[in-house]
């Protein structure tokens, strides 16, 4: 198994700066906007995200929040082994709302679709945009595209995206692994 540097922690940084700035651009305060990161692993990158807009743009009042989208997925009662469920934490409406779904990795988007299916449950939403670092779009098995996007990277085959926070796996960095 080999791996392959797609971004350091320096374009990592890069990344989620520019990522930032474009919610900004299209956001301004966020009075009427609510981050909401796919957990497992789009809750490090909203985290992030929110960090940034926070401390270095100085927004005020941005809620986040956290969608689990087990028990959503087409794929929930298949394979060997149970899925193991994470924890919805959606402490605001979204009635009304623009909503950005924040997640890691888009591949074929079934978990976006899972996700929009599971934001139903609380309330509907003015608008629906879709944040991830990486886009792999020769993978997609339905139309779903992001309206912000970190990095496009062409994976085929077997070839897999992995995405390392310092928060869990103690570095910044994203890497192709064949």
């Amino acid at each position: 198994m080999s791996q392959k540097v797609l971004l350091n922690e320096t374009e990592v940084h890069i990344a989620l700066h520019r990522l930032a700035c474009h919610l900004i651009e299209n956001h301004d305060t966020f009075h009427n906007t609510v981050l909401i990161g796919l957990q497992p692993r789009g809750a490090y990158l909203a985290n992030r995200l929110k960090s940034i807009l926070v401390n270095d743009y100085k927004i005020k009042n941005i809620d986040l929040g956290y969608l689990d989208i087990t028990f959503f997925r087409d794929d929930f009662r298949r394979g060997g082994k149970p899925l193991e469920a994470n924890k919805t934490q959606i402490d605001f409406l979204v009635e009304d709302k623009k909503v950005i779904l924040i997640d890691d990795v888009l591949y074929t988007g079934r978990s976006i679709r899972a996700a929009l299916t599971a934001i139903q449950s609380f309330g509907r939403p003015s608008g629906i945009e879709l944040l991830t670092l990486i886009d792999r779009r020769f993978s997609r098995h339905l139309p779903i595209q992001p309206d912000y996007r970190g990095r496009q990277v062409d994976a085929i085959n077997e070839e897999k995206v992995k995405v390392c926070w310092k928060e869990n796996e103690g570095e910044d960095a994203v890497y192709l692994v064949s």
